[in-house]
């Protein structure tokens, strides 16, 4: 059983690494309470493994990972955009303090979201469902969904540090760019 936490946990740890979904952390850490984003993310990962190991690699018969991909960029663009809008609207006196009156299930939700979709029949889930044919599937299961949540405290970490050294205005911005810059990818990696 800890052979398999301890594959499960290096492999994912370090695919995830730089990968998107620690990407989608760190912006929305940048501009939402980092709890609340810490929280959807680990609800996210743990719903997506459970799902990964009791499919057992077999979602993608079910729906096209085109259609997974669309929504996903989809949801990218649209989180970019609006963004890019809350910075082009931002009032010089506004500082990262108030950000807190986005309500906390409004923000968990949206990472959660997020993060579903982008992850969603990705490598790391579909590698997930491929050890859990192999191994113990709650092991699969636990070593997957902490080194999930390791890579996305980080990405929480590192988006608050960001927030404490930035003005508001300029995170909004640049999380909004790469948000779109995700979805660009994403697009382009359907069209390929």
């Amino acid at each position: 059983m800890f052979e398999a936490f301890s594959i499960s946990f290096l492999i994912v740890t370090l695919a995830e690494m730089g990968d998107k979904s620690q990407m989608v952390c760190m912006a929305l850490a940048a501009r939402l309470p980092a709890k609340q984003v810490l929280i959807g993310a680990i609800l996210a990962f743990a719903g997506l493994n459970a799902l990964a190991v009791a499919v057992g690699g077999t979602l993608a018969n079910w729906l096209p990972l085109e259609w997974l991909a669309i929504a996903a960029a989809a949801m990218f663009a649209i989180f970019g955009m609006q963004a890019l809008w809350q910075g082009w609207r931002h009032q010089p006196e506004e500082d990262a303090s108030d950000v807190g009156h986005v309500s906390r299930r409004r923000v968990i939700w949206s990472t959660f979201s997020l993060i579903a979709m982008a992850e969603l029949g990705d490598k790391t889930q579909l590698s997930v469902a491929a050890l859990s044919t192999k191994y113990d599937v709650i092991a699969v299961w636990f070593g997957a969904t902490v080194g999930l949540s390791m890579t996305s405290a980080l990405g929480v970490l590192i988006g608050c540090a960001l927030l404490r050294r930035m003005q508001l205005q300029w995170l909004h911005f640049a999380s909004g760019m790469l948000f779109i810059a995700m979805s660009i990818a994403m697009t382009l990696q359907l069209l390929s």
